[in-house]
């Protein structure tokens, strides 16, 4: 990743105009949500005005569940089958333009990397933030019920048990 001075102007304007993204080292963080997600971009060629780079972190399955260790059986299936999913990440973008995403697993981490280019840099970034809420929405889909979870696995749950409950209740639950 590189420092936010290389950013293309058109990107980082959109970047610090935009209210869901906050600068950070490496480029601008999402802070809609409960992963670290790291937005980042270059001068693309031609007349686009960005190639961009996202990095979301998830935690394993292990790292996720707080009550029992997960067996390397079950890791490995669900992380495969997240891998598995998030092939598809790019139907929620704009961009047509793009590598397949980058799927990297270290015991606690699995890292997502996601590249693409952009015409226009307002719509790069909202496709940032679509595919960083893609991924979001990916793994707390794969979120295997009859574990109890701790860290942003658990704050995923329980803000949807939250949106379900005044859903319920006749509250306006978010779309």
């Amino acid at each position: 990743m590189s420092d936010d001075a290389s950013l293309p102007d058109p990107v980082e304007r959109e970047l610090d105009a935009h209210d869901a993204f906050e600068p950070a080292d490496g480029g601008y963080e999402l802070t809609t949500t409960v992963f670290d997600a790291l937005v980042d971009a270059k001068p693309a060629e031609g007349r686009r005005d960005g190639e961009f780079v996202v990095v979301i972190e998830l935690p394993s399955l292990d790292a996720a569940v707080a009550d029992r260790p997960v067996p390397a059986v079950v890791e490995d299936d669900w992380a495969e089958t997240l891998e598995r999913r998030l092939q598809d990440v790019f139907d929620v973008a704009r961009t047509d333009t793009h590598e397949a995403p980058a799927v990297t697993r270290e015991p606690s981490v699995i890292r997502v990397t996601l590249e693409y280019a952009a015409w226009n840099a307002a719509e790069g970034v909202e496709d940032a933030k679509a595919l960083i809420e893609y991924v979001e929405g990916t793994y707390a889909q794969g979120l295997i019920p009859g574990y109890e979870y701790r860290g942003p696995a658990a704050t995923l749950l329980e803000n949807a048990q939250s949106r379900g409950r005044g859903a319920a209740e006749g509250g306006d639950a978010p779309p």
